[in-house]
């Protein structure tokens, strides 16, 4: 007999007056023994308080009345099977609600539960009532949790203990009393009763799915206890949790209508793997674009490292934010920084590459290189172990040897090496590095990242690193950004706000506090605008270095409507294989500086806030605007703004062309620096030769090449002081330093000058 009890079906079995033959003895399935024609059992037809029953002479340990319809086990759905039954004669004994779980191959299912409490009869003609709660849940008060396994039951009832006695029994029903457990007014569906165990041990991804189509609109609980889910899971109802949720690294879980890190940080119970598991969701395809922090302030125990929650991850240029929070590091030796010392061999031929490296297997990718020979900023970018090489960020400048290498690994607040991302954003997020943690580590390959509103609370080492190609189209806008060095001097400071080593970066709007340089720059067609970088502190006479260090030598890039307060832009070639100037590339060339406010106070007189550091020999400017730009010294004047750090090597004064230094303000700079520059000059006694004085203001204190311009500012007299209008002719490149001038007059001649002069020419 196969009598299917389905949805839209009522529930009851059907009373035992209407045949015995849908009764079991054993466990109700087809083609088990019935109590129909069985010598035990009969049919009362009246009894006073039952009416119709079936009364049963126990004869077995285990008497059973099992109802062979098949009751489906609905997920969310909680039955509950009762029966009256009473002690007629002899022995008395016990009674329970038994029932027997089946699958959908129609197996019995080991392993449950499959019998409700026992109640004992005392006494003859009491009526005693068995119950009991079965569903799929776990939940409080059921009695017969089944899980998901069952598809169906056969209930009834069970006497147990002493044989002999005569029992009657009313009826079995079956009722849903769902509501009980799930009012009917709430919105909500709990995974308990789709089969969740929540022990940490059993995976509950199914019935986490089977929650979240269930919902159908309304939100999906997850209760106290911890959840495993193995296996990638999208929920695409809104959920919410008091329990939490553990899963193997690799699994993403992605909550379609909850995402945002409040709800990671609930469902992980860790607010340092919330935040993985948010990102790493967002790194996964997911429908999200923006991962929200809701205002959130999320404590790190250590580094996200997106390589090591989102292997393989290549190629990924689908628009992503995180905004919107604060991110703090939290004292720990996780942040600890790693140090190595090696020994390598460089070759200029193979530029970005250190081959023969010792201990090879123990330096991180990411690491910065120090030693003799090598500039500014230059990083691990790869790492072939089997090979022993290391491929470098930028080329070294220290030509070819084998030196020792220092490596250091900082520790970063978000780590994407090992990944390739485009378009990845942070916007209004406050990076709390603390002097504990880096913030930003780039990845290695990708484009078009950006910062907007954000801070960078004193990070430890470095606010925004790049180790490869990924800051290509960077754009970092209105941000703050306060150094860990705040208290030292300026030749104490160790930390770097930006680094970059691809084109076309923007940096705009943004407040610079305090480091050693706020950004180091390989790369061309960069804006750097709108900006506020100061580096000053409270030593008398102090030391002020380099805010901004442009380290390509064309590079097509503007710095304008900035204010550059204590620190001087330095425009090198340190990273470059081969710095000398062979011809074959270009040399400096390329750099606008216009609409600046420079300020410094109380600084070395030599200071100077335009530095040329060429790092071989042959090199020349070729094209460099200095215009429109204020220049103002407190406290004590500065010699000059301008000057060519010559500890490596000079630049070759004789090439020098397309120089435009004009319309800038000086105050508190004893030398007014121009190109072209007017020189004033008198001649008292009647020559023929006049020789006027070194030149001293032409920029970078260049050769007096070229002179556009003489003009008489008095009239001219010759030795016997009659008035004459004689012509000069000039004579460049005069005297040791080639930075004097010289006018030759057909006769003797005094009186006053004005000449414009010029240290380059336009080829």
């Amino acid at each position: 007999m196969n009598i299917a009890i389905t949805n839209g079906l009522l529930l009851m079995p059907p009373a035992f007056r209407a045949g015995l033959n849908a009764w079991s003895q054993t466990n109700g399935t087809s083609g088990s023994a019935t109590w129909a024609n069985a010598a035990n059992a009969a049919l009362i037809p009246a009894d006073q308080d039952f009416g119709a029953c079936l009364e049963i002479v126990k004869q077995q340990g285990t008497t059973s009345i099992r109802f062979m319809g098949e009751t489906p086990m609905i997920p969310g759905v909680y039955l509950r099977v009762s029966a009256r039954v009473k002690a007629v004669a002899g022995a008395l004994a016990s009674a329970r609600i038994g029932a027997w779980a089946g699958n959908g191959s129609r197996n019995h299912v080991t392993g449950l539960v499959e019998a409700g409490p026992a109640v004992p009869m005392t006494a003859y003609g009491d009526i005693i009532e068995v119950s009991a709660i079965v569903g799929v849940g776990a939940r409080s008060g059921v009695d017969m949790s089944w899980g998901t396994a069952p598809t169906y039951g056969h209930f009834g009832v069970d006497l147990i203990g002493s044989n002999g006695g005569a029992f009657r029994i009313e009826s079995v029903q079956i009722e849903d009393v769902t509501a009980a457990f799930v009012p009917s007014l709430l919105d909500w569906v709990d995974v308990r009763d789709f089969g969740a165990r929540g022990d940490g041990t059993t995976n509950d991804r199914a019935a986490f799915i089977a929650a979240d189509r269930a919902a159908n609109g309304g939100h999906v609980l997850v209760p106290e206890g911890e959840f495993l889910i193995s296996g990638d899971l999208s929920i695409d109802s809104p959920i919410r949790f008091r329990g939490r949720i553990t899963t193997p690294t690799s699994t993403r879980v992605a909550f379609m209508q909850s995402f945002d890190y409040p709800t990671y940080a609930k469902a992980f119970g860790d607010e340092t793997l919330g935040l993985k598991k948010a990102i790493q969701a967002l790194l996964g395809y997911t429908d999200h674009v923006v991962l929200d922090l809701c205002g959130r302030r999320v404590d790190l125990e250590e580094p996200i490292v997106v390589a090591e929650i989102a292997p393989g991850l290549g190629g990924f240029a689908n628009r992503r934010v995180i905004q919107n929070g604060s991110v703090l590091a939290k004292p720990g030796a996780a942040w600890n920084t790693g140090r190595w010392t090696s020994v390598a061999t460089y070759d200029p031929a193979n530029p970005n590459l250190l081959t023969n490296v010792g201990n090879v297997g123990a330096i991180e990718i990411g690491s910065r290189v120090i030693g003799n020979g090598v500039g500014r900023e230059v990083y691990v970018a790869g790492r072939n172990v089997a090979q022993k090489t290391l491929t470098l960020s930028q080329p070294l400048h220290g030509g070819a040897a084998t030196r020792s290498y220092s490596f250091e690994r900082y520790r970063y607040l978000f780590d994407f090496t090992g990944t390739e991302i485009s378009k990845l954003n942070f916007s209004n997020l406050d990076f709390a590095c603390d002097g504990e943690a880096s913030a930003v580590m780039l990845p290695a390959r990708g484009e078009l990242m950006q910062f907007r509103d954000c801070y960078f609370t004193k990070p430890k080492d470095r606010a925004i690193t790049s180790v490869g190609r990924a800051c290509q189209g960077m754009q970092v806008d209105g941000c703050e950004f306060l150094s860990s060095d705040l208290d030292l001097p300026a030749q104490d400071r160790t930390t770097v706000g930006i680094n970059v080593n691809a084109n076309d970066v923007k940096i705009r709007g943004n407040r610079f506090v305090r480091f050693a340089h706020f950004m180091v720059a390989n790369g061309g067609g960069h804006m750097i605008t709108n900006n506020h970088w100061f580096q000053g502190d409270g030593s008398g006479q102090g030391l002020r270095y380099a805010g901004l260090v442009l380290t390509q030598t064309n590079i097509q890039t503007t710095v304008s409507d900035n204010y550059i307060d204590n620190a001087s832009i330095e425009w090198t070639n340190e990273h470059s294989a081969l710095p000398d100037f062979t011809g074959n590339q270009y040399s400096f060339g390329g750099l606008t500086i216009i609409g600046n406010t420079f300020l410094c106070s109380d600084t070395a007189s030599w200071f100077t806030w335009i530095t040329v550091k060429p790092f071989g020999t042959g090199h020349f400017v070729q094209g460099l605007m200095v215009v429109g730009n204020v220049f103002k010294a407190l406290y004590g004047d500065v010699d000059r703004i301008d000057r060519v750090d010559t500890s490596i090597a000079d630049l070759n004064y004789n090439r020098m062309r397309n120089l435009q230094f004009e319309a800038n303000t000086f105050n508190g700079v004893s030398t007014y620096v121009a190109n072209p520059l007017m020189v004033q000059y008198t001649q008292a006694n009647a020559a023929s030769t006049w020789t006027l004085p070194v030149i001293e203001g032409l920029p970078f204190q260049g050769w007096a090449k070229s002179v556009l311009s003489v003009v008489n500012e008095t009239a001219m007299f010759n030795g016997s002081n009659q008035r004459i209008d004689p012509a000069p002719y000039v004579e460049t490149e005069q005297g040791g330093s080639k930075r004097q001038l010289r006018l030759q007059w057909s006769q003797p001649t005094r009186g006053s000058v004005c000449i414009y002069a010029r240290m380059d020419r336009p080829q």
